[in-house]
């Protein structure tokens, strides 16, 4: 468990591979405040630069109880974990907040930022503040065998975010 986390610069990050992180051990995307907040797990999504400023991108499927909580509120985080807590990522991403207390059942500990929720455990947090989501768009697709991924029409809808805080254990 991270005991000490910093804001820093990301580009002055030392242990952060989005492409590890995200699409290896997977990330939590949460949204909310702290009276009401769901997370789950994604593995899709990044980090980049769009319209001149540092921004992540995630997707959410319009089901997922996160959703809601990223449709009303302004901000989310992506916090990152060391592959220890593979376990708990699986869990939260196996059950719905709707049903089950994920906090309670993982022993996940949240963080209540001034916008955002994120995870003492985490290694590593974006803190995002939304500035652009649209529905992924089938008539767009070039290559066409991307609709394999959505057998039931239910396209994600995508969020960017821009990077308002870094932090990092450490």
């Amino acid at each position: 468990m991270s005991e000490m986390l910093k804001e820093i610069n990301p580009k002055n990050s030392k242990n952060f591979n989005p492409y590890k992180e995200i699409g290896e051990k997977w990330m939590l995307v949460t949204s909310g405040t702290n009276k009401k907040f769901n997370t789950m797990t994604a593995s899709w999504g990044g980090v980049g630069v769009l319209w001149n400023k540092n921004v992540s991108f995630v997707f959410i499927r319009p089901q997922r109880y996160t959703f809601e909580f990223l449709e009303n509120n302004e901000y989310y985080s992506l916090s990152f974990f060391d592959e220890k807590y593979k376990p708990v990522l699986a869990k939260c991403g196996q059950v719905s907040g709707r049903d089950v207390d994920k906090i309670k059942e993982t022993g996940l500990n949240p963080v209540f930022d001034d916008k955002s929720v994120y995870f003492k455990e985490a290694k590593n947090v974006l803190i995002c503040k939304k500035i652009y989501s649209q529905f992924i768009d089938p008539q767009c697709f070039i290559d066409v065998s991307i609709q394999k991924n959505y057998e039931k029409n239910d396209y994600h809808k995508m969020y960017i975010g821009e990077i308002v805080k870094y932090i990092e254990e450490g």
